[in-house]
C-alpha cells in the first residue's frame, strides 16, 4: 500500500465509498472488504425507475464524466435523472492494487474481470439505494464492455443501454494493443516486479505507456489536421510531455495494470460457453452502438459487427477526428452527437 495523491478528494471529489463486504472474483480471489467509489447526481424519483448508471473507463474516473458529459440541459441530465458514477475496481478510487494494504496489495492483488465490476456495481446500486431498473447504463471504452456486460447479465433490469466507443469482446488485436502498454509499464527496471516504493520509480515506462497511448488512441487523422495545435500544444514534444505524460505520469502502474488484463479479457460470451451470438441475443434494453469513426482500438466495423446480433439495437458512429480518445471530450461536434443520440435513446419508449 502506497500513498498517492491524485487519487485524492482534493483531485476527484467529490465522492463516497461504499463497502460490499468480501467480493470472490471469478478468476479465484476475493477482494475483502472491496470498496466502490461513486458519485451521485440528481435524485431518485419515488417510482425509482430514472436511475442512469455510468461506468468509468481505462484510467478515467467518475469526475471526468462529470466535467464531460453530466449537466443541466444535457441528455444526462441531473434535473431528469438520478445519475450514479461508478469507478471500476482498480480505479485507484475504488479498491485497487495501491490502496490494498499488504499482503493482498501492490502485484499481490488478485485479477479481476469486467464480470466482477459489474456484480459488485449491482450489489451498490441494489442495496444502497433500492434500485431495482435502470433507465441507462452507458459507458465508453471499458465503461461499454461493462455496459454490454450488464445488458446481458441483468437483461431485465437494463431498459437502455449505450455502448460508447467499446466492444462486448475484446478482439485479438485490441488484446495485443493493451498487451504494448502493458509491456511499456513492466519492462521499466523501476518496477521492480509490481514492489515500487512510488509511481515516480517507473517515470521511464509510464512515458513509454504515453506515447503509445498516443499512437493508438488518438490516429493518423487527429495530428495530420494539426487537432494537437489546436488544443494548445505547440508541437509534438509539447503535446507528449505537457498533456499525455502530465495525464498518465501520476497514476499507479499496478492500477492501471489492473484495468488493462480485465480490458483484454472483456468478453460476455463468457455466459454461453462462448457463443457471441447467444450473449448478445439476451440483451433486453434499447441499445444504441455508438463507435468513434476514427478508433484505431475499438474499430467502427468491430463495433459493427456485434450491433448485428442485438435483438433491439441501432448503430449510431460519431463522426470524428480524434479517434478512440474523443472520449475526452475535446471536440465539440463529437459530444453534441453523442448528447442527440443519448437524448433520443432515453426518449424511446420501452
Amino acid at each position: 500500500m502506497i500513498e498517492n495523491a491524485y487519487y485524492s478528494q482534493d483531485v476527484h471529489g467529490p465522492y463516497e465509498l461504499h463497502d460490499i463486504g468480501n467480493l470472490e472474483l471469478e478468476e479465484g480471489g476475493t477482494i475483502r472488504g472491496c470498496k466502490l467509489a461513486y458519485g451521485t447526481y440528481g435524485a431518485l424519483n419515488a417510482a425509482r425507475d430514472n436511475a442512469i448508471l455510468i461506468p468509468t473507463w481505462y484510467s478515467g474516473t467518475h469526475k471526468i464524466m462529470e466535467q464531460v458529459y453530466i449537466g443541466q440541459g444535457r441528455a444526462l441530465d441531473p434535473d431528469k435523472y438520478f445519475i450514479v458514477a461508478i469507478n471500476q475496481i482498480g480505479s485507484g478510487l475504488s479498491s485497487s492494487p495501491h490502496n490494498t494494504p499488504a499482503p493482498a496489495g501492490m502485484a499481490n492483488f488478485p485479477h479481476v474481470r469486467i464480470g466482477d465490476d459489474v456484480r459488485a456495481q449491482h450489489k451498490l446500486v441494489t442495496e444502497k439505494f433500492g434500485i431495482e431498473q435502470l433507465a441507462l447504463v452507458v459507458g465508453g471504452s471499458m465503461g461499454a464492455q461493462q455496459t454490454y456486460e450488464w445488458a446481458v447479465r441483468y437483461p431485465d433490469m437494463v431498459k437502455r443501454a449505450a455502448p460508447i466507443a467499446g466492444t462486448a469482446r475484446n478482439t485479438i488485436h485490441d488484446f495485443l494493443l493493451a498487451e504494448t502498454l502493458v509491456d511499456a509499464i513492466t519492462s521499466d527496471p523501476g518496477f521492480n516486479k509490481g514492489f515500487y516504493k512510488s509511481a515516480e520509480d517507473v517515470r521511464e515506462g509510464l512515458l513509454r505507456h504515453a506515447k503509445l497511448w498516443a499512437v493508438v488512441g488518438w490516429g493518423s487523422a487527429f495530428f495530420e489536421a494539426g487537432r494537437h495545435k489546436l488544443l494548445g500544444f505547440s508541437s509534438m514534444d509539447d503535446f507528449i510531455t505537457n498533456f499525455m505524460f502530465a495525464y498518465f505520469g501520476v497514476m499507479d502502474p499496478n492500477d492501471l495494470l489492473c484495468m488493462a488484463w480485465k480490458w483484454q479479457r472483456g468478453d460476455v460470451s463468457r455466459h454461453t460457453g462462448g457463443d457471441l451470438r447467444a450473449a448478445l441475443g439476451r440483451i433486453k434494453a434499447k441499445t444504441f452502438v455508438m463507435p468513434m469513426s476514427t478508433d484505431l482500438l475499438f474499430p467502427p466495423a468491430d463495433c459493427q459487427a456485434e450491433w448485428r446480433l442485438i435483438p433491439d439495437a441501432e448503430f449510431r458512429p460519431v463522426e470524428t477526428l480524434d479517434g478512440h480518445l474523443a472520449l475526452f471530450g475535446a471536440d465539440p461536434a463529437a459530444m453534441g452527437q453523442l448528447d442527440k443520440n443519448l437524448t433520443e435513446l432515453l426518449a424511446a419508449k420501452v
